[in-house]
């Protein structure tokens, strides 16, 4: 055999083996598997971002989107495809009802200042709403705001012989102002509120404690240091000894006359 042929026949014998192993390689090797993440069939639901509790005003930052199966999206959810601007519009409504951090909201259980109705849903169950006129300087030089806890003084002028006297009590004690005038929350940086009206969150026994007094004298509110203002501790209730709902006018720290509500 001549050289030359010798050559080519092992030239092409290792082609042969090399296209082999890699022809083998090839159909050996794994196909690989491309995955790719598509969401079928959803749909941006608004959603609470954090637990809201009955009576919380809301910004934007308390809701988000998230993704919701089209088939559960059921009527009064609220979508980004029919409101996407609907935190930015929800800012500063109320919560009527407590949401839980991921539930979807509904407009139902919000309402916005303007719309009315605010009082009704941040009242506590069982209290009563109870508005009291007031004057600047019997409610604190104006320093008492919304939140806040009073006392409630009657001051009434008594007529003794011939002779009038004011006296003077705390009818109830550690109330809770809802509003003053018409604002429910001071606005960031506010040191004071005006109004003509202090709205009081007070028990129905409470409340035809204020209106009796209200017809017998003038009311003073006297704003308690938050230091002292627990509602855990001292109750709001009328003051007397006996633990009757009456009204008590005192001359000289001496019981003179007793007002009923029954």
């Amino acid at each position: 055999m001549k050289k030359g042929r010798a050559v080519v026949l092992v030239i092409a014998a290792t082609a042969a083996i090399a296209a082999a192993w890699m022809a083998n390689s090839i159909v050996s090797r794994p196909p690989e598997v491309q995955e790719v993440e598509k969401t079928v069939g959803a749909t941006d639901v608004l959603v609470a971002s954090k637990d809201i509790n009955l009576g919380d005003s809301v910004d934007a930052a308390d809701f988000k989107w998230q993704q919701w199966p089209v088939e559960g999206v059921t009527p009064g959810l609220i979508t980004r495809e029919s409101q996407p601007d609907a935190p930015s519009e929800l800012s500063g409504a109320v919560a009527r009802a407590p949401f839980i951090a991921g539930e979807p909201i509904k407009d139902q259980k919000l309402i916005k200042i303007s719309e009315g109705g605010v009082m009704a849903a941040i009242l506590p169950r069982g209290m009563r709403a109870v508005s009291t006129p007031i004057q600047e300087e019997t409610a604190a030089g104006g320093f008492i705001l919304p939140n806040d806890r009073v006392d409630v003084i009657l001051s009434h002028k008594q007529q003794v012989g011939r002779k009038d006297q004011m006296v003077s009590e705390a009818i109830l004690r550690n109330v809770r102002v809802l509003a003053i005038g018409q604002a429910l929350e001071n606005n960031d940086g506010e040191k004071s509120v005006s109004g003509k009206t202090a709205t009081l969150e007070l028990s129905p026994r409470q409340a035809e404690v204020l209106m009796l007094a209200q017809s017998i004298g003038e009311i003073s509110l006297s704003l308690r240091s938050l230091a002292d203002a627990q509602t855990n501790g001292e109750s709001a209730a009328p003051i007397g000894d006996d633990g009757s709902s009456t009204v008590k006018l005192l001359k000289y720290g001496v019981p003179s006359r007793a007002f009923g509500i029954n």
